[in-house]
C-alpha cells in the first residue's frame, strides 16, 4: 500500500520549476485500485513521483477513477483538466525524504488536513526544496521575477500586495480545518496541525509540524515540532522551544489541561495538568527546587528530570529568585520516583 496521493494545482516560475502546490483532497494510504489507475493512465512506474499531467491525460484519468468508484477524485481530476495553471499528480509510495517541491507540499497538506500528526511524516531536508517566495494577492511569485511583476501591475493600474517573503505560506490559503478560530491567519503556517476547538488569538503562532490536539486557547508561540494537548492554554507572549530553536534531541510537548502563563516558556516537555508561572522560562538545565507540601526543600534537580511528569507547578520565588516546583502529589514520592533507577 502506498503512503500518500494527491492531485495538485500549482505555480511554476518562468523556468518551469515548481514554486507551490495546492492539494484540495490529499489522501493518506490510498487504495491499491487508485494507484493501479495512476499506473495505467499516467504511466506511473512506482516510487515517489510528481507527474505533471496534461488536460487530455486528466480527462482519461478522471474516467478511469470513476470506473473504480473514486468519484471525488474523478471530479477533481475533471476540474483540473480545465486549469489555467499546471497540474501535478503526486504519488508517495513510501514516506521517504522528499525529493521535489510537490512532494513537500503534499506532506504539509496531510498534516494541515489532520490526516497525519506532527512527527508522523518525514520532513527532513524540506528547506532545500521550498523556494523562498513572495506571497502576494496574486499568488506565489519567484523573487527573481518579482520586480517585473510589480512593474506590470502598476502599468495595468493595479497594486501587487506582498503579504510575506518566506518559504512557507499561511495555512488558510490552502486549508481551513473544521471547528477552529484564527484571529490572524498569517501566524499559522501550512503544515500546522490545528485541532478542532482550537482558538488562535492575534499574537498566537503555530509553526509547521506542530499544533494542537484541540480545545486550546493559543496566545503564545507553538514552535516547530511541538504538540499541545487538549484543554491546554498558552498565555500571551509565551513560548515553546522547538526543534529549530536549540531544543536539542528532546521533543518538546505540552500535556493535557496545562497552562503556560503570559511571557513564560518551556524547554522541556510538560506532563498533564502542569502550570508554569507567568514570566518564567524553564530550560532543560534550569535548577529547580523541589518542594514538599510544607514548602520545605526536598532536593535541587535539573528541570529535565521533571520532563513529562504530571501535576507540577513551576514558579519563581519572589524573594530569592529561585525556580521552585510543587506537585499535587507528595514531593517525597516524586523524588523517590526520579531516583528509582539510579
Amino acid at each position: 500500500m502506498s503512503f500518500a496521493f494527491g492531485i495538485g494545482i500549482g505555480t511554476q516560475n518562468n523556468q518551469g520549476e515548481w514554486l507551490e502546490v495546492f492539494y484540495q483532497q490529499p489522501i493518506i494510504t490510498p487504495e491499491k485500485e487508485l494507484i493501479d489507475v495512476v499506473e495505467t493512465a499516467l504511466d506511473y512506474k512506482g516510487g515517489n513521483q510528481a507527474i505533471q499531467a496534461t488536460a487530455e491525460q486528466l480527462v482519461q484519468f478522471a474516467n478511469a477513477l470513476r470506473q473504480i468508484g473514486a468519484s471525488d477524485q474523478a471530479s477533481l481530476a475533471e476540474k483540473a483538466a480545465g486549469s489555467k495553471r499546471p497540474v501535478v499528480v503526486t504519488i508517495l509510495e513510501t514516506d521517504d525524504t522528499a525529493s521535489s517541491t510537490p512532494e513537500v507540499y503534499l506532506k504539509l497538506h496531510l498534516i494541515s488536513h489532520r490526516q497525519a500528526k506532527p512527527h508522523g511524516v518525514k520532513l527532513d531536508g524540506i528547506f532545500g526544496l521550498l523556494p523562498n517566495l513572495a506571497w502576494t494577492n496574486e499568488g506565489a511569485i519567484d523573487l527573481n521575477e518579482l520586480p517585473e511583476r510589480q512593474l506590470k501591475a502598476r502599468l495595468d493600474g493595479r497594486s501587487l500586495e506582498i503579504k510575506s517573503v518566506d518559504k512557507f505560506p499561511q495555512m488558510t490559503d490552502y486549508v481551513v480545518p473544521k471547528g477552529i478560530r484564527i484571529a490572524d491567519t498569517a501566524r499559522v503556517r501550512l503544515g500546522a496541525y490545528v485541532g478542532e476547538g482550537t482558538t488562535v488569538m492575534h499574537e498566537g503562532f503555530i509553526n509547521f509540524n506542530a499544533g494542537t490536539e484541540g480545545t486550546s486557547m493559543i496566545e503564545g508561540r507553538i514552535s516547530a515540532g511541538v504538540m499541545v494537548g487538549k484543554g491546554s492554554d498558552l498565555g500571551g507572549g509565551c513560548s515553546t522551544m522547538g526543534t529549530l530553536s536549540g531544543g536539542g534531541n528532546m521533543i518538546i510537548s505540552v500535556g493535557e489541561n496545562c497552562l503556560i502563563g503570559a511571557n513564560a516558556g518551556i524547554g522541556i516537555p510538560l506532563g498533564d495538568r502542569c502550570k508554569v508561572e507567568a514570566g518564567l522560562y524553564i530550560t532543560a538545565g534550569t535548577k529547580v527546587a523541589l518542594l514538599d507540601d510544607s514548602n520545605e526543600l526536598v532536593e535541587i534537580i535539573k528541570a529535565r528530570d521533571l520532563a513529562n511528569k504530571p501535576d507540577l507547578l513551576f514558579r519563581r520565588n519572589s524573594q530569592t529568585g529561585a525556580v521552585e516546583c510543587k506537585t499535587n502529589k507528595s514531593a517525597i514520592e516524586l523524588n523517590e520516583e526520579l531516583h528509582a533507577n539510579n
